[in-house]
């Protein structure tokens, strides 16, 4: 059960048009590693996972949701004011020839999102740590998308999404370590 409150996790502001910026920042929104990904991917694991993990599952596939929401504002506001020439130089004239001004879940190259982005073997260890590797890969574009702009404006989003991506990874590193002792309090193996 979810409660949609209309107002964004944080703040996004941008300060000018920029229409590269935004061609980068689609790697988020329909990357392999993105944040549409990861929701679907945690949201996924909660069935097979052991109750003791099926919250924290459940809380931080649901911020991804609210991540992507901002990414797509990112996004939108990084290209509403912008021209068919800068489109073009910017390399997204085929997406919006598709599209128009709609977002549509591909990644930076022009890729189309699968479900084949979705990992979930099943095992509730190696599951938690492809999470963490999914965290940690989504916290690295955020630093490579900060360093590739000067609107500091952006780069205020782009770093607060980058410290959740942090801690989303230390309380999947918790969850292993929290599954491990169960197993072997249960002398499951």
């Amino acid at each position: 059960m979810w409660i949609y409150e209309k107002k964004l996790q944080y703040p996004v502001r941008v300060g000018k048009c920029d229409v590269r910026l935004a061609k980068i920042l689609m790697e988020q929104y329909g990357g392999s590693d993105g944040e549409l990904a990861a929701a679907l991917r945690y949201l996924n694991q909660r069935y097979t996972i052991p109750d003791k993990v099926i919250g924290l599952l459940t809380d931080i596939g649901t911020e991804e949701f609210a991540h992507l929401e901002m990414i797509a504002t990112m996004i939108y506001k990084l290209t509403k004011d912008a021209t068919p020439e800068q489109m073009r130089e910017a390399g997204l004239q085929p997406h919006f020839l598709n599209h128009g001004p709609s977002l549509f879940y591909t990644n930076a190259g022009g890729v189309p999102w699968t479900a084949a982005y979705i990992a979930s073997k099943g095992d509730p260890i190696a599951d938690l740590y492809e999470d963490i590797a999914a965290e940690e890969k989504a916290r690295a574009t955020y630093q490579w998308m900060i360093d590739s702009t000067d609107d500091v404006d952006i780069q205020d989003s782009l770093k607060f999404l980058r410290e959740r991506e942090i801690i989303h990874a230390l309380r999947f590193r918790e969850a292993v370590e929290m599954l491990k002792e169960y197993q072997e309090e249960q002398k499951i193996f």
